[in-house]
């Protein structure tokens, strides 16, 4: 019988996956203590709803300012260094906000910019260890080990992050920023552990925009990553256009109030959490292909019985399952990226997938806002539904072509005629 170590991280998968995933998970540890104690520190500092707004704003902008950039530097040095100096300098802010926050300094105008520098480190730190993984496992073994990343993610970040976040912040404002600068730094240990990555081949003395140019060209030249990186922008805007007044649908329109909300998140992430226990059953023996299109198409029926539905325990099952094929999707998604883009290039195609994902969620959260303000709290719900449903039917057969697509050697093909 295998051990429960085995279960997690299976032996075949190494050494360095090992210290990989201990890594990712401590660290996520920190960003769930954060994801709770950020904005309730905002809150206690100002009742202005710009300036609460503004805290996480702050942090998805650096992915728009510098996603791009995060990528290509990703793709000229040691990854796995980087991860480790944009940790490092995470933990510097981290720091000098608890010092701020125990020496009775600290007002809403610091606390905003150590959220953007933050996020700024957070995006190099995210761009950087999405690479590291197709480096250190076999193509084989992708799907499992984003499945076990992604697992991290919902245990840590989503479920036992955020209560320890608020406990702590309960006990004093400086005590969650303290225990996560505890965890970012034991994160440095664990991937220092893991072997040198080597450094991507790259042209001496070519400026980061000659980079960026050569990943963008190569992804409008290569149409499965390409059409894979649109599916996910335009997914990303129908979904966040209802998600951005979620709190209002479920306090207002389903009358649920504030502790069936936060129920309705718990459900997104336990239904992930289910999905983690199922993927490597469902990888064996169901196509990706086959599960893309599931997914996709529960997504369209997902927006169409959110906006049918005023009855809050349907819309409490119906996020349970939203969180399971979520999850399947972006563990899927992912693993597809990674074996199609070659090593040189992870780095930058990651920056222009997560790029599109925050500029689809801006956009999307945008345009629920409006179209809730006119139509109704269930509009935004109608509007995803529609947008959804189109784009499915569209990328219905280029999904076949995508997962069956072979891996390009070549930085720079030549264009499909």
């Amino acid at each position: 019988m295998p051990s429960l170590g085995d279960l997690i991280a299976p032996r075949r998968m190494g050494r360095d996956f090992r210290w990989l995933l201990a890594s990712s998970w401590t660290s996520n540890v920190g960003d769930g203590v954060a994801l709770a104690a950020a904005p309730l520190l905002i809150a206690s500092m100002t009742s202005s709803p710009i300036l609460v707004a503004s805290g996480a704003i702050l942090q998805f902008l650096p992915w728009l300012v510098f996603g791009l950039h995060a990528g290509a530097i990703a793709d000229r040095f040691d990854r796995r260094r980087l991860v480790m100096f944009a940790n490092a300098a995470r933990a510097i802010v981290l720091a000098a906000l608890c010092v701020f926050l125990i020496t009775g300094t600290a007002n809403i105008w610091i606390v905003l910019a150590v959220a953007f520098l933050y996020g700024t480190a957070e995006v190099f730190v995210d761009t950087a260890g999405s690479t590291l993984l197709p480096m250190i496992v076999k193509p084989a073994d992708l799907g499992i080990g984003n499945a076990r990343l992604q697992a991290g993610y919902l245990v840590a970040n989503q479920f036992a992050g955020p209560p320890l976040g608020a406990f702590l912040f309960a006990a004093g404002s400086a005590w969650p920023f303290l225990v996560e600068v505890l965890c970012v730094t034991l994160a440095i240990v664990l991937v220092s552990r893991m072997t040198r990555t080597p450094v991507p081949p790259r042209e001496e003395h070519a400026p980061v925009h000659t980079d960026i140019a050569q990943g963008l060209r190569w992804l409008w030249r290569n149409p499965p990553v390409r059409t894979l990186v649109l599916i996910i922008l335009v997914f990303n805007v129908t979904w966040a256009a209802p998600w951005g007044v979620l709190v209002l649908y479920a306090t207002e329109h389903l009358n649920m109030g504030a502790v069936g909300y936060g129920a309705l998140t718990t459900a997104s992430a336990a239904g992930g959490l289910l999905a983690t226990a199922s993927f490597g059953w469902l990888e064996k023996r169901v196509s990706f292909a086959t599960l893309m299109r599931v997914c996709l198409s529960l997504e369209v029926l997902m927006h169409l019985a959110f906006a049918l539905t005023t009855t809050g325990w349907v819309a409490l099952v119906i996020m349970v399952g939203f969180g399971f094929y979520a999850f399947i999707w972006g563990t899927i998604s992912t693993t597809v990226r990674q074996r199609l883009v070659p090593t040189e290039l992870q780095g930058r195609i990651a920056s222009v997938n997560m790029v599109g994902v925050f500029g689809g969620m801006v956009l999307g959260q945008a345009l629920g806002g409006v179209i809730a303000q006119f139509w109704g709290l269930a509009a935004p719900w109608w509007f995803a539904f529609v947008g959804a449903a189109i784009t499915l039917l569209l990328v219905w057969k280029p999904i076949s072509h995508i997962v069956s697509a072979k891996p390009v050697s070549d930085p720079e093909p030549d264009p499909v005629g």
